[in-house]
């Protein structure tokens, strides 16, 4: 089999005790119930690292959710991504423990104001030698927005021109405020830096005003690696005029090509080179030493997730509160009441009638693939040509699912040439494109001073 191209991999994580598989946690195998132990995060960044991963990719949430029956309770009592901790602390010490594992993190554009989030990210750059990304996201918890001081969650639209200002404001202090070669560091003459090429940047925007001067020398990578997460048509937009990596929400390769042809679309209608945004799918899989024993293993995980916790994750994600709907009444009876519009689209997900709607919530909202070492690299493949460029890697049990991956999948992925043998020197940057520097490209708007 010829070799292709390379992927790009993120084991995708929280700072919690559950993510996604509600319920797993409390598998006998998973080491979840430490996540405020910095220990277990340093033996899973050296396994990642390892395994050849390019980040350990960070959600993050700042409030609990609350849409299943307008309580947070069931949140509380699954500990499904709540309680949290920070993941931005955790990176020094992960960067410490390895040497080429990447870091990317979750942060929304309410939480923090550009002028002390920069100097945040450019220490971070420091510390971690460049090997650091911020995944800008924009909130979607009615409970962030309260708790942050805006009474609620300000409109999509509104929280996209915040988001345009705040990663403009951000640019101005990373890129235009000290000059290359304004930190001179004579030990002779005691002169740390020039004066004369350190300034201020004068930034005014529709959200945030920003004199400067930026609080941080300039970092390896100034700007760190972009990523974002997603897929509205403003936010493909925004992906466009900013975004080096991308996060979409895709089950299938064939769903995901027409997204992925629109975001490179919106690229070149930013000025930018289409192949300037790398895009990622999220999948999860269940790794057996045959097809039975994958699907096996993952029907029986399947079952022992909780539905409640599925009910209460799924009811954000759609937007609609299933605690109004009796969990154990069988999908065919639902499909002859009438239900919303977003609870028919869920029924049609159903092949079966006899599927409890509880049943029919924990299989939505878990779509896994199963199978040999072999079958998963032909699903990456796949991905692959529908012109994705790297995998978000979730777990049903952390480290164990991680773990798997590494001792089974990856090599037969080096084999193919779908995962890298060992990593490029550089920062993050430079990792994720070998064709450049470890500087945003003169193409992007970072690039371009506030006052031209």
């Amino acid at each position: 089999m010829p070799d292709r191209p390379r992927m790009l991999f993120n084991a995708f994580h929280m700072a919690a005790v559950s993510h996604h598989a509600q319920g797993l946690w409390a598998e006998p195998d998973s080491r979840q119930l430490e996540y405020t132990d910095l220990g277990m995060w340093i033996d899973l960044a050296k396994l990642l690292e390892r395994g050849g991963f390019d980040t350990l990719f960070f959600a993050d949430v700042l409030a609990p959710y609350e849409e299943y029956g307008g309580s947070r309770d069931a949140a509380v009592y699954e500990g499904m991504q709540f309680p949290t901790c920070d993941p931005s602390l955790l990176i020094p010490a992960l960067a410490h423990a390895t040497e080429h594992l990447g870091f990317t993190f979750t942060q929304n554009i309410l939480q923090e104001h550009p002028y002390p989030f920069a100097r945040k990210m450019s220490t971070l750059d420091h510390l971690t030698k460049g090997r650091v990304a911020w995944n800008i996201v924009t909130t979607f918890l009615p409970g962030a927005g309260r708790n942050l001081g805006f009474g609620g969650l300000p409109e999509h639209d509104e929280r996209y021109a915040r988001a345009e200002d705040f990663v403009r404001a951000a640019y101005a202090l990373w890129e235009h405020s000290w000059d290359d070669d304004a930190v001179v560091r004579d030990r002779e003459r005691r002169q740390f830096a020039d004066p004369a090429k350190v300034r201020e940047v004068g930034y005014r925007g529709p959200y945030y005003t920003v004199f400067g001067p930026h609080l941080s020398e300039p970092s390896p990578q100034r700007t760190p690696l972009l990523f974002q997460a997603g897929v509205s048509a403003t936010g493909r937009a925004f992906a466009g005029r900013h975004a080096e990596a991308l996060f979409i929400n895709a089950t299938e390769p064939e769903a995901a090509a027409p997204i992925v042809a629109d975001v490179r679309a919106a690229a070149v209608a930013a000025g930018r080179d289409p192949r300037q945004v790398r895009v990622f799918v999220p999948q999860v899989f269940i790794i057996g030493s045959t097809e039975e024993e994958a699907r096996r293993l993952d029907a029986e995980l399947l079952e022992r997730q909780t539905v409640e916790g599925n009910l209460a994750r799924m009811s954000v994600f759609l937007g609609e509160d299933l605690s109004k709907y009796d969990p154990g009444r069988p999908v065919g009876e639902l499909r002859s009441r009438p239900v919303t519009d977003v609870v028919r689209k869920l029924l049609a997900f159903s092949p079966r009638d006899d599927w409890t709607l509880g049943e029919l919530v924990r299989r939505y909202g878990n779509q896994r693939s199963a199978g040999t070492p072999s079958q998963i690299a032909d699903r990456v493949e796949a991905w692959q040509d529908a012109d994705v460029d790297g995998i978000n890697l979730g777990y049903v049990v952390s480290p164990t699912s991680f773990e798997d991956f590494v001792d089974h999948v990856t090599p037969v992925l080096r084999s193919r040439g779908l995962m890298q043998q060992e990593y490029r020197a550089g920062t993050l940057r430079e990792k994720f494109f070998p064709d450049g520097g470890p500087r945003l490209p003169a193409g992007h708007p970072a690039r371009v001073r506030p006052s031209d």
